[in-house]
């Protein structure tokens, strides 16, 4: 005996679900596969976004501090050091504050930034790093102009600050790769994954509520993941210095990302919440129309107004 074959109905009952709820997953790796592909892949996105730090206190104290290191290194002044090195980094604080670092940051960066690039691409295992060469050869030229005694001797050595260890380049290569290749598809595929399951569904006001309610729950969720890495990306550094800096290169990174899980967590609760009051309250027009209605119906007659009785008049019968 064949079994009967499953009704339209019935397709669509399980079909839409599993359409709405992958569509809500892919929510979160939507988002962070475009900010991988568009904003850290990107050369000069990625320097747009961190052209700001030259001018944040901490990026800028963690710069004279790694310059200063630098020169203080290859330099011999006896028991001048404290003092010295008290003066250098003043200098480089003071530089930090002008266009030509900012020129030198950026070009730093887009440097880093294409290592950064190549390490993921073509699969090398040393570690990447941010060169201030630059930034040491200009803090150098300013004290020869400003004419402070030793400041020919200042070797400009490439003070380095590490970007990325070679365990972490391992460990995000595989991932960035991915979400890099994935880069827009994901996006377009929730969508897809959310209309078709919307035109299945068998109650499409229920379907669009929980679709909405299911966008904002992702984008909440990678909102809490990325406050979990961030705080598990300081824990591993040493100085609150340090510390400082790396959480304003964190937030600067990640900060479109961010920016797009608050559009996606806001306008997932809003479209929910109107799909809700619609399907609970209906349109207002339905609404002032039931009241309209309701309004003009006549009530009992009133017991001052003379009642008229009509009777049949039937042949061969004469009026009472």
């Amino acid at each position: 005996m064949t079994r009967p074959a499953p009704s339209a109905r019935a397709v669509r009952r399980v079909l839409a679900p599993a359409l709405l709820v992958l569509a809500c997953l892919l929510v979160p790796l939507g988002t962070l596969s475009t900010w991988a592909k568009y904003a850290i892949g990107d050369s000069d996105r990625y320097v747009e976004a961190m052209a700001p730090l030259a001018t944040d206190p901490d990026v800028q104290n963690a710069v004279a501090d790694a310059v200063t290191t630098g020169i203080m290194r290859s330099l011999d002044v006896g028991p001048l050091v404290g003092a010295v090195d008290q003066y250098l980094h003043d200098a480089v604080v003071s530089f930090t504050g002008t266009a030509t670092f900012q020129r030198a940051w950026d070009t730093a960066n887009r440097a880093a930034h294409d290592a950064v690039q190549d390490a993921l691409d073509d699969g090398s295992t040393g570690a990447v790093t941010l060169d201030l060469a630059p930034v040491t050869a200009q803090v150098r030229q300013q004290l020869i102009d400003d004419g402070v005694p030793f400041a020919e001797q200042i070797p400009v050595t490439h003070t380095e600050i590490t970007v990325l260890s070679a365990g972490e380049l391992a460990d995000l290569r595989e991932v960035f790769h991915v979400l890099q290749v994935a880069g827009i598809w994901l996006p377009v595929a929730a969508v897809v994954c959310a209309v078709a399951g919307l035109l299945l569904a068998l109650r499409r006001g229920r379907a669009l509520t929980a679709t909405a309610v299911g966008v904002a729950l992702g984008a909440a969720a990678l909102l809490l993941a990325l406050t979990i890495a961030r705080a598990l990306t300081l824990d591993d550094l040493n100085t609150h210095a340090d510390k400082a800096a790396a959480g304003a290169v964190y937030d600067a990174l990640t900060s479109s990302m961010r920016t797009a899980s608050w559009i996606l967590l806001g306008t997932g609760l809003a479209v929910a919440l109107g799909s809700w009051a619609f399907a609970r309250y209906g349109p207002p027009g339905r609404r002032a129309r039931a009241g309209s209605g309701t309004g003009a119906k006549a009530g009992p007659a009133s017991p001052e107004q003379p009642r008229t009785e009509c009777r049949e008049v039937r042949p061969g019968r004469a009026f009472p």
